[in-house]
């Protein structure tokens, strides 16, 4: 029996230090320093791109966090979001999720264009993608981070759209689901409701806030049930938009989560945050309380939301253009 302890112990320790070994392998993987030789102006290239794309349209910025989510928890950051559809290909685009949802493609292949003139097959769109998160979030007032760098592109989206859609939270999504969805992506429910701070900016489509505005639900505040029913009526106008932050909708700021101690949520995904009894009633409390501590875990959980599943070493392609395999 003591040998059999032993032999176990023995075996546990070395299953121990190879994940170890595994899981630093794979932060190896990425280094913010990745390009300083290969391409040493890609970062600026973006950043232009980036600040030049906002400062024409404030809503730009919270669609490129958006679109950087969306991809990462989607088989991982590797820019198979973008891909359009081709014989092999059944683009993520089209799923609920993303469809006529999901925007800034534009802005991703115009700074991929500018990358590729000083330095052609070098910079991945999954880089850039990352990149460009960043960059909008700082052009808005939010965090800066530094950016690990080095995933490749995928040479295929995900063939299932019923695997985009569960790998995606719904607006309509319970505290549980969405505490659940994010331990899978390995991000904690502190991950979570920071990350759901990014609502600070952006708007929504009538369509996914309508059953809200119009049930006379006891978690939302009358007035701004009232407010919301002007732009958003009960049949119709499906596409109609409205800020997801009303007081501050394009400063990246803790108005959101002061909002939603209100009652002044705009989807049921946000005001679930902070509820009855809820869970991370008090991670809203706090980031209420603390900007500052809200923009750093935000930061945070951005960097972690980037090394979900990438792309390394001789995995993926380097595509030429953002929207098709090469």
């Amino acid at each position: 029996m003591a040998s059999l302890i032993i032999g176990s112990t023995y075996s546990s320790t070395i299953l121990t230090i190879l994940l170890l070994f595994l899981f630093m392998q794979s932060e190896a993987q990425l280094s913010s320093t990745f390009y300083d030789t290969t391409c040493p102006n890609a970062l600026n290239t973006i950043r232009t791109a980036i600040r030049t794309a906002v400062s024409r349209e404030r809503r730009m910025a919270a669609s490129l966090i958006r679109l950087h989510f969306h991809d990462c928890f989607v088989n991982g950051c590797d820019a198979s979001i973008l891909l359009d559809d081709a014989p092999s290909i059944i683009s993520e685009k089209n799923a609920i999720n993303n469809f006529k949802s999901i925007r800034g493609y534009e802005v991703i292949d115009n700074a991929k264009s500018l990358v590729e003139s000083i330095c052609p097959g070098v910079v991945s769109c999954a880089d850039i993608v990352a990149v460009a998160a960043r960059d909008a979030s700082f052009a808005v007032g939010g965090p800066s981070w530094t950016v690990k760098l080095g995933r490749r592109d995928s040479s295929t989206a995900s063939l299932s759209i019923p695997e985009v859609e569960s790998n995606l939270p719904s607006f309509r999504a319970s505290l549980d689901s969405l505490i659940s969805l994010f331990a899978r992506k390995g991000l904690s429910a502190r991950d979570m409701v920071a990350l759901s701070g990014s609502h600070t900016i952006g708007q929504a489509s009538c369509v996914t806030f309508r059953d809200r505005i119009y049930n006379n639900q006891s978690d939302i505040d009358a007035g701004f049930a009232s407010t919301r029913r002007r732009q958003c009526p009960t049949s119709g106008g499906n596409g109609n938009l409205a800020p997801l932050d009303l007081v501050t909708p394009n400063s990246f700021d803790n108005n959101y989560f002061k909002n939603l101690i209100q009652k002044k949520g705009l989807l049921e995904s946000d005001q679930i945050l902070f509820s009855a009894a809820g869970s991370t009633n008090d991670l809203v409390e706090e980031y209420s309380k603390n900007p500052t501590k809200f923009k750093s875990d935000f930061a945070a959980a951005m960097i972690k939301m980037g090394d979900i599943s990438p792309l390394t070493d001789s995995q993926g392609i380097i595509r030429t253009v953002c929207n098709a395999v090469n």
